[in-house]
């Protein structure tokens, strides 16, 4: 029995083999989260710019299938959910699906027609900050023609 005992090796870590795995996660930690931290905002706005694109493909098939695109007596991007009266041939159904369209922050799709410099309409979140103007996330997300 007291030779089973002797042959047996003794498992585990000593306290210097966990202290050193230690340091390298808080190391690596150091390294990665900082760089991480900032991807959330960044999905934020890359996600706006393709809601922004697909309202947009909405509109494009609203003009092929009235003619033209919605005004504001047309009530704007709410002609893409609830028919207006002067459309001609509205898609059954609507346009968009979920109600008005939103950006990544909850906050309304811009629309303005007619658009500034010469386009045919203006689309545009306001960003992080929900408000006109601002700076980093808090800047207006316009949808480039």
């Amino acid at each position: 029995m007291q030779q089973k005992i002797k042959n047996m090796k003794q498992q585990g870590f000593t306290l210097i083999e966990v202290m050193v795995v230690i340091v390298i996660l808080g190391v690596l930690a150091a390294l990665i989260v900082p760089n991480v931290m900032g991807r959330g905002e960044k999905a934020k706005v890359d996600t706006s710019v393709i809601t922004l694109k697909s309202v947009a493909g909405a509109l494009d098939q609203y003009k092929m299938d009235n003619g033209k695109f919605p005004s504001m007596q047309d009530g704007g991007l709410n002609a893409l959910i609830t028919k207006p009266e002067s459309a001609k041939n509205w898609l059954p159904g609507g346009y968009v699906k979920g109600g008005y369209p939103k950006d990544s922050w909850d906050n309304d799709i811009q629309y303005v027609i007619p658009g500034s410099e010469g386009r045919p309409y203006d689309l545009y979140s306001f960003g992080a900050d929900g408000q006109s103007g601002g700076t980093d996330n808090d800047a207006d997300i316009f949808y480039k023609h």
